[in-house]
């Protein structure tokens, strides 16, 4: 399967579009493609979570420090660690690279 992580033709009205691109052994590849209008949601997965954002802006809290991701910066969220998007901007693209401890299927 081949995958432009550029293309923007699945690009929400609201939320966000998630897609697997790759899963081997114990880690997943998602893109997903954010629209302007996100709910606020906290999250505490219990994989770890590298995401870059390939296009966009967006403002992700995890504990007390806010960070604010341009364009080919990129964050490490710890298993069970709560994060909460607080704001993206239309068209943002994410990798997410999630890490398992054990192989998922």
């Amino acid at each position: 399967m081949t995958t432009n992580l550029f293309d923007l033709s699945k690009l929400p009205e609201t939320g966000e579009f998630a897609e697997e691109i790759l899963r081997y052994h114990n880690i997943a590849i998602k893109r997903i493609i954010s629209s302007d209008r996100l709910e606020t949601n906290t999250f505490v997965q219990e994989e770890a979570e590298w995401v870059m954002l390939l296009e966009g802006e967006a403002e992700l809290v995890m504990g007390d420090l806010c960070y604010n991701l341009t364009k080919g910066e990129s964050l490490f969220i710890p298993p069970r660690t709560k994060h909460t998007i607080r704001h993206v901007k239309v068209g943002t693209i994410w990798l997410a690279i999630h890490i398992y401890d054990k192989e998922s299927r």
